[in-house]
């Protein structure tokens, strides 16, 4: 099962706050990150892109505020987070720069992986932070956030990154080593479940309330998460991450459970773009971008003959033969408007026709289903 780890291309990696932070005096555990970031560092020299979901801001910030133990209102817990986010992502700084890795904060809420133009552009910055090498450390934005836009935990805010950013893996580092037929704190004889293929509801059962005290959601978010995860073409692992270099523990066999897609990432979007959204347009080529096409290649301004309907950028649009005929499904990286302008033209001409550089691709073959 561990080969699933060693074979993904893209990573997410999901800390607890627990793991990081000492709730006692919400000081950062320095040599546990140092020991993570040796592993990541490893991973990304064995071809590997890792992108990190965090927790702990709150924590952090709080202890530096003076803020008693406890609930704090909701005013209190952005003032933390504005404070305690910085220490982290300095944190997160030094121990990636040991081994000359950047890193980037990406600060996120719900409305940013639901909303269409926000989640694109969250995309693009993770995607670009990616290319560029650095490593992008993802948390809620808890100081913008109020109840009705934020997901509450970061598990599930890992998923929706794993989601959004066609990732194989994603590694949920824990206070407990994965899924059990009963909750261990409770039952001594709970027993570990390696292996899940699907969530059924005796897998949800297993899941049950989180105990007071727990961090927040418990098993019943993890399970949640797993659902996004592996609906898109995710595999995902739940394991304990306090042991030093979390990572490596976990390729040499460390108890876990395994959440398998039955898909990859790549054909589960495909999936979702041919059979779950809308196209709100079509674009008309000629026969050589349908050649194109058909022998997998992404679709140039310089093969569309016409644009029609209104769609945003990133909405889903029709490819039409010259027969008028639909050949192809895909997210068109242009508005209708900007499609119109640049359609017929060569792709080192767009930034001049638009104004701005845009991509070479008004469908990237990534995005793009034939029919």
């Amino acid at each position: 099962m561990t080969s699933r780890l060693a074979r993904a291309r893209r990573i997410v990696i999901k800390i607890g706050s627990s793991l990081l932070v000492d709730g006692s005096d919400g000081r950062i555990h320095r040599a546990w990150l140092n020991a993570l970031a040796d592993d990541i560092a490893e991973a990304r020299a064995a071809g590997q892109e890792v992108l990190i979901v965090t927790s702990g801001a709150i924590a952090v910030g709080r202890r530096h505020l003076g803020l008693p133990a406890g609930s704090l209102r909701l005013e209190e817990s952005q003032a933390a987070a504005a404070s305690g986010q910085i220490r982290l992502a300095h944190a997160y700084q030094e121990a990636l720069g040991r081994h000359d890795i950047g890193a980037g904060q990406v600060l996120l809420t719900l409305d940013d992986t639901e909303g269409r133009r926000r989640y694109l552009n969250a995309l693009s910055t993770l995607n670009t932070l990616l290319k560029l090498g650095a490593v992008p450390v993802v948390n809620e934005n808890d100081t913008v956030a109020t109840a009705e836009i934020r997901f509450g935990d970061n598990d599930r805010l890992a998923a929706r990154v794993a989601m959004m950013t066609s990732a194989d893996v994603l590694v949920l580092l824990s206070d407990i080593d994965g899924l059990y037929d009963s909750n261990p704190k409770l039952n001594p004889d709970a027993r570990l479940i390696p292996e899940v293929k699907a969530l059924t509801a005796e897998i949800e059962a297993m899941g049950g309330k989180a105990l007071p005290g727990d961090s927040s959601g418990g098993m019943e978010t993890k399970l949640m998460a797993a659902r996004i995860a592996t609906g898109a073409g995710c595999h995902m692992v739940i394991t304990n991450g306090r042991a030093m270099h979390p990572l490596a523990a976990l390729r040499d066999g460390a108890p876990c459970t395994w959440f398998l897609a039955d898909a990859n990432p790549r054909t589960a979007r495909k999936r979702w773009i041919a059979g779950t959204l809308k196209p709100t347009g079509t674009l008309l080529v000629d026969a050589g971008a349908q050649r194109a096409l058909a022998a997998g290649r992404s679709l140039l301004p310089a093969g569309v003959t016409a644009v029609q309907g209104l769609f945003e950028r990133g909405d889903a649009v029709i490819v039409a033969g010259p027969d008028g005929g639909e050949i192809a499904r895909g997210l068109c990286a242009y508005n209708n408007e900007d499609a119109g302008r640049i359609a017929g033209h060569k792709s080192d001409e767009i930034e001049q026709l638009l104004g701005y550089r845009g991509r070479e691709e008004l469908i990237h073959r990534d995005d793009l289903v034939m029919s």
